[in-house]
């Protein structure tokens, strides 16, 4: 399926019509309304315009393949500012009026879970949203559906690999005052608790903050050999911006997946250069990729003028699943349909090499694992095939 994907893309990009027969084979249907909030002009528009794009590539070539069993997709975006109540507000527009059949891609992890319970109301899928909170999986209800592994697991693999790797012994956390803070900071604790270590020190902020030098100067003073990151981009450059300029060079940072783009090793002076980052997605270079990934990311490139972040990678990862998804569910959005043909999945692999992902037993997130990489000029250089940890203190 993810060729099938691949070539409706290129076919697109080059204004060729395929149409496999999995996709054209059944008469035209109505069409499925996929749905997304996502932040657009907001903190977090960088994430959210990059996953939009990519997921408006993947559909509308799939669409222009026949659709998914005959019945075209037609994708509608709410701008909800990387606000609670705009996405709240938001979601009852798209369940209302626009009358979206299942929602993919949404993000941001305090927007997703105030919407929950409006989408379980109204029985519609949760698919592969940017957030990656342990409870959108855990809950009993869930009706939601991981791509990758969770900040939860992302980080507790990374700290467990650099106290194994790299002997660090006074590990100190730089957290968002937010529940992915909260979540980056539990993480951070069960972990050491497997080493007989607790956290050194805890510095916290709002997604807002630009002035770091009084939480760089507190963590430094308690003695940091690691900073571990509850962050996007923009107070991920900061701090260690900050710290740098303080004169402070002998602490690493490391970040789960929000810290691990392309974009950050164009900060200025290269304030980011070392930072170690945790994703299960891989970041592809033009000059060692393979040839249907640069036709990719040339396509991307075409259609949207910019070269493809690592929020683009995810949407695209996001958008190939959920059309998986969908076709093994024969276009049926009903959540008992779409929940055993997410489930159906197994041993799959995005287009850019991730970590294995499966959902079937009952998975609600692709992988426990991640790779950990550092940041080594314009790449993020992979240090370590796939990890995770144990126990699982889930």
């Amino acid at each position: 399926m993810r060729h099938v994907l691949f070539a409706a893309v290129i076919a697109a990009f080059t204004g060729t019509v395929m149409a496999p027969p999995a996709l054209a084979a059944e008469p035209a249907r109505p069409e499925i309304i996929i749905g997304t909030l996502t932040d657009l002009s907001g903190p977090a528009a960088v994430y959210g315009n990059a996953v939009v794009n990519a997921m408006r590539l993947r559909f509308d070539a799939v669409n222009a393949a026949g659709g998914i069993r005959g019945r075209k997709l037609r994708l509608v975006v709410e701008d909800h500012q990387f606000q609670v109540p705009r996405a709240v507000q938001a979601a009852a527009k798209l369940i209302k009026y626009d009358r979206v059949q299942v929602f993919v891609g949404s993000l941001g992890t305090a927007q997703v879970q105030a919407v929950l319970p409006q989408l379980r109301a109204a029985g519609r899928a949760n698919l592969f949203p940017m957030a990656a909170n342990r409870e959108l999986v855990q809950a009993a209800d869930s009706i939601s559906w991981i791509s990758g592994s969770l900040y939860y697991d992302q980080i507790r693999a990374g700290v467990k690999w650099m106290v194994e790797t790299r002997g660090k012994q006074a590990i100190c956390a730089l957290a968002q005052s937010t529940e992915y803070g909260e979540e980056v900071q539990q993480a951070i604790r069960d972990q050491l608790a497997q080493h007989g270590q607790t956290v050194k020190a805890v510095a916290t902020h709002r997604p807002i903050d630009t002035d770091f030098s009084a939480p760089i100067a507190r963590l430094r003073g308690a003695g940091c050999d690691l900073i571990v990151l509850a962050t996007l981009l923009r107070d991920t450059i900061l701090p260690m911006a900050a710290a740098r300029t303080a004169g402070w060079s002998d602490v690493d940072f490391l970040g789960p997946s929000t810290t691990h783009d392309y974009l950050l090793a164009q900060a200025p002076g290269g304030a980011t250069q070392g930072l170690y980052s945790v994703s299960s997605i891989a970041l592809p270079d033009r000059e060692t990729a393979p040839h249907e990934v640069v036709a990719w990311m040339d396509a991307y490139k075409a259609r949207f003028g910019a070269e493809p972040n690592a929020a683009a990678i995810y949407g695209a990862t996001i958008a190939d699943l959920a059309v998986l998804a969908l076709d093994r569910a024969e276009g049926d959005t009903a959540l008992p349909r779409l929940t055993q043909a997410v489930g159906s999945i197994r041993g799959w692999r995005d287009l850019f090499g991730g970590t294995l992902q499966t959902f079937a037993g009952g998975h609600r997130q692709g992988t426990y694992q991640a790779y950990v990489y550092q940041l080594r000029g314009s790449r993020h250089e992979r240090l370590s095939e796939a990890v995770g940890y144990e126990p699982r203190l889930r």
